[in-house]
């Protein structure tokens, strides 16, 4: 349930706390439903393990287009943005053309991106983010956020389209 519907479950039935909204239980019913989702927990731990060891098993392929992005270095390639290590991680940012902001998931994760970049260099990775927006929606964005990762503007680029990331499915 979303936070909003929460609220608006809320208000719908003059909820005053969320006592009344959880079922309140004993400690020993508490454990055995805590024990019960620990399980739960643990086996989704070990299925998006593999997930991701099969995401990193993906076979790469060659990139024969020459994409040209928009950011604060002007107008840049692919092959510019691995800054002379030998990975470069994508983080597509879901941000429309018609948007004034950003998609608030990707949000949320942008705000931990300045933290993790050092530890993706220290391992030979560039990372930068894309997204569809105009690079001037970006930086305003980027600048009411008080972000300063890299962030490339793909607009009136096929690149999100031939990767599949956005607008239609895989054929």
């Amino acid at each position: 349930m979303e936070l909003a519907e929460f609220f608006e479950e809320m208000y719908k039935y003059n909820l005053k706390s969320l006592k009344e909204y959880h079922k309140v239980v004993t400690e020993n019913e508490w454990v055995e439903s805590r024990r019960a989702l620990l399980k739960k927990e643990k086996e989704f731990t070990t299925l998006r393990d593999q997930l991701s060891q099969q995401q990193r098993d993906l076979p790469w392929v060659a990139v024969n287009k020459e994409y040209v992005f928009e950011g604060a270095n002007g107008k840049q390639t692919l092959s510019e943005f691995f800054d002379g290590r030998n990975q470069l991680m994508i983080y597509q940012f879901m941000f429309d053309p018609s948007w004034e902001t950003g998609y608030p998931n990707c949000s949320f994760w942008a705000d931990n991106f300045n933290g993790i970049i050092v530890h993706l260099n220290q391992r030979d990775v560039t990372m930068i983010a894309v997204s569809r927006a105009p690079y001037s929606k970006l930086t305003a964005y980027r600048k009411r956020m008080g972000w300063d990762f890299k962030w490339v503007s793909s607009y009136n680029t096929d690149f999100n389209f031939d990767y599949h990331v956005i607008g239609r499915l895989l054929p």
